[in-house]
């Protein structure tokens, strides 16, 4: 039993010194990655979109999370309307072997 907690602290110590090697490597001054998207060539929502996402990631983040969930009714919606179309009866529990 003391040899799986003196592996879990070792383990532990490792990942808490790893990140200072890795910042003792040197390599020279680094510039911080700027993420953006390309937009010369889009146009209509595809450029609003992307251009939101350059201006402000937060509401880019927000509309994101509030989009996901309404297209996801809606696909709901429709899919039920075709299985009701179709003849698929969801709204009933019965078993069709009885």
């Amino acid at each position: 039993m003391a040899g799986i907690f003196k592996c879990l602290g070792l383990c532990w110590l490792i990942s808490l010194l790893l990140p200072a090697v890795a910042f003792a490597a040197g390599g020279g001054p680094v510039s911080p990655m700027v993420l953006v998207a390309d937009t010369r060539n889009l146009t209509g929502i595809m450029a609003w979109w992307a251009n939101m996402y350059n201006e402000s990631h937060v509401q880019f983040t927000l509309l994101t999370i509030i989009i996901i969930p309404v297209v996801g009714v809606i696909f709901g919606l429709i899919a039920d309307v075709v299985m009701t179309w179709i003849g698929i009866d969801l709204k009933n529990r019965e078993l069709a072997e009885h």
